[in-house]
């Protein structure tokens, strides 16, 4: 999308120290330096949780906990200071959360696909996300999606990422004659994951900016006090190595031709697509930052730099690399332009030499539980806007969001979905306002689990 007020190479710098202000357009959006760095600041004490939580999800898939860490600060540092630099909106991405969960627990564990595959599916679906993106497909395929499935996506894949934050932290456990039940919470994991629900919850309430990333350091330091949790051996060390997961998604790429990897990609692509969408509308109509007829500029900028930032954090090795809401905060805060999100990479790339604050973190899963579970909650805020009341719509987003946590598997839901809308649809003769597209998706789906789901 072209820009003619864009400038597209390096300012020039005077005296007046005023090269940022003319990129930026500083004094256009009513910002100034100063708070363009707060700004940036809180954007990444509100999603700094991810750098704790992501590792510790794909560790579970067999990855190394320190590769993933590096990969997970590279990927959000790469994917931020494009958006900063090039789309120049004060959005930040990090590897999304819901999406790592399909990975790990879906396609890994669920699937039985080495991670090794899965990162290569990765790659391949940011390779597909630019793709549609620069060819304008990207919109046709959000636009056949109808928003009430849209919802049901975001709403299921909160309540997932909960049960799984509940799960880890043994607050609930599985039964063979009920499938789950409660677990015991006189011990010493389940009884610190709720104080940790609790003070996040509490945080948030109080409008503390980083809420979640507090809570996360509050619960675990009532673990080193109690004993639970040991001392961290140092603040700061070496960068851990990358090596075990870097370049791995290249060498499994002979491993993606199969009907199961292909709904894979599919999966990866559907999820990030409203994700993204859904986040650069909300935080950049809070900004001010659409048009007048709603749109906004620069958008596949705003796309293409997401997709890179998959690429990269798939070829370092971590899952899928989104934009987050959490950069509201930052918004909250007076960020305007991209040097909000230049802020934010920078500090995502400072948080390297920290890892023995952050292994810590990760021995424990009923510390980063709580951040599972409140973002959750936040995901499923879009449960209140679904059409209840329309069978129609209520029927597929009621499967779609129950089928996620009950078959612990986003890829069934979305799927399970899709299949029925058309059918509830042509049923309620309403045939004319289903897109052609979603019909040919529920026979690809139906064919899937009738001949190749295992």
């Amino acid at each position: 999308m072209s820009d003619e007020r864009t400038p597209t190479t390096a300012p020039e710098t005077d005296a007046d120290g005023s090269a940022l202000d003319r990129f930026f357009r500083l004094r256009e959006h009513a910002t100034d330096v100063r708070t363009e760095a707060v700004a940036g600041l809180t954007t990444f004490l509100a999603m700094a949780y991810i750098i704790v939580v992501n590792p510790g999800i794909l560790s579970e898939a067999g990855m190394d906990f320190g590769a993933v860490f590096v990969a997970t600060c590279v990927a959000a540092a790469l994917g931020t200071l494009i958006m900063g630099l090039w789309a120049r909106y004060p959005i930040a991405q990090a590897p999304g959360m819901g999406l790592n969960a399909f990975f790990a627990f879906t396609v890994v564990l669920g699937m039985g696909i080495p991670w090794e595959t899965a990162l290569a599916g990765t790659f391949v679906s940011g390779v597909l996300f630019f793709l549609l993106t620069v060819s304008g497909a990207r919109e046709a395929v959000v636009n056949a999606i109808p928003m009430q499935l849209k919802l049901a996506v975001g709403a299921g894949i909160g309540i997932f990422i909960a049960f799984i934050g509940l799960k880890n932290a043994g607050i609930v456990e599985a039964y063979e004659p009920t499938a789950v039940t409660l677990g015991d919470l006189t011990s010493a994991a389940p009884l610190l994951a709720l104080f940790g629900i609790v003070v996040t919850g509490l945080f948030l309430l109080r409008g503390l900016k980083g809420g979640v990333f507090y809570g996360i350091i509050a619960t675990a330091v009532v673990g080193m006090v109690v004993g639970h949790v040991a001392l961290p051996g140092g603040i700061v060390s070496a960068v851990p190595s990358a090596a075990p997961t870097f370049g791995e998604a290249f060498l499994a790429m002979p491993e993606l031709l199969t009907v199961q990897m292909a709904m894979v990609v599919f999966t990866m692509l559907f999820v990030d697509f409203f994700d993204t969408a859904g986040t650069l509308i909300a935080v950049s109509n809070q900004a001010g930052l659409l048009d007048d007829e709603g749109r906004l500029p620069r958008a596949n900028r705003a796309l293409v730099s997401d997709s890179i930032a998959t690429m990269g954090g798939a070829a370092m090795g971590t899952s899928t690399t989104t934009s987050y809401i959490e950069s509201a905060a930052g918004v909250g805060a007076g960020g305007r332009t991209g040097l909000t999100s230049v802020v934010t990479g920078g500090l995502f790339l400072l948080a390297l030499p920290f890892f023995p604050l952050i292994a810590v973190l990760g021995d424990h899963p009923e510390i980063t539980a709580p951040a599972l579970v409140i973002v959750g909650v936040m995901m499923a805020r879009g449960l209140g806007q679904i059409a209840w009341d329309e069978l129609e719509y209520a029927i597929p987003a009621f499967v779609t969001v129950i089928a996620m946590p009950l078959t612990f598997s986003i890829a069934n839901g979305i799927a399970l979905g899709l299949f029925l809308f058309p059918l509830m649809m042509a049923f309620k003769g309403r045939i004319r306002e289903v897109h052609p597209a979603l019909f040919v998706l529920a026979a690809v789906f139906a064919s899937y689990f009738i001949w190749f789901a295992e």
